[in-house]
């Protein structure tokens, strides 16, 4: 299957859900394609979490939405290492950072200790716990949001966190055409509960091996 045919395919799913955001679902799947992440800064309520289930659900992948405040720990986010009584052992669990497709939604309400626990995963695509590293599924991508607005209580990103991000967009309000199609649509069941996927992740990654992505 081609890159176009494949792009195409993801594009016109997620537009059975996203009206008129047709720019910034192209710079989505690039980002996907070039194993980086996105960086979402707009206000509540255009679509950001639409969009990264949109995503998800178009690769076949799995999911998470994480919501990030200041009392989330590190090991809320990468997993923890839990001792088994019955195997006199301890187990890890993994976080919601094992998926294919992570909604971070308002990063910077989390504390700075808690955000450097995206670094390894956003960068190396693993995660170390206990002096373990476990692999995260492929392919990964992290879609963070903040809010440019309201700033108090919040923990700017530093330029370490900033630096793993290949894309920073924002989505925008809807014209009053867009408005209009999207009460259309939510009339009955919404359109992400009928949404299906068009491919597996496993393409994804056979694409970035092919075009040494």
């Amino acid at each position: 299957m081609e890159l176009k045919t494949i792009v195409e395919k993801i594009k016109n799913n997620i537009a059975n859900v996203i009206v008129g955001k047709d720019s910034a679902v192209e710079l989505l799947i690039v980002a996907l394609l070039s194993e980086g992440h996105v960086l979402i800064e707009d206000v509540p309520g255009v679509g950001k979490t639409m969009l990264a289930r949109s995503l998800a659900i178009s690769l076949g992948g799995k999911f998470k939405r994480l919501q990030c405040t200041p009392d989330l720990l590190p090991n809320d986010i990468t997993g923890v290492s839990i001792f088994n009584q019955g195997s006199q052992n301890f187990e890890f669990r993994p976080g919601p950072l094992f998926v294919n497709v992570l909604l971070a939604d308002e990063i910077n309400r989390a504390t700075p200790r808690t955000q450097s626990a995206l670094l390894e995963a956003m960068q190396e695509s693993q995660v170390t716990v206990d002096g373990v590293t476990y692999p995260l599924p492929e392919p990964f991508i992290v879609l963070a949001t903040q809010n440019p607005i309201e700033y108090e209580g919040t923990f700017p990103l530093p330029e370490a966190q900033l630096d793993r991000f290949i894309l920073k967009l924002d989505l925008g309000y809807p014209t009053k055409e867009e408005e209009k199609e999207i009460i259309f649509r939510i009339k009955g069941i919404h359109p992400i509960e009928l949404l299906n996927p068009v491919i597996e992740p496993e393409i994804i990654n056979q694409l970035k091996k092919k075009f040494g992505m």
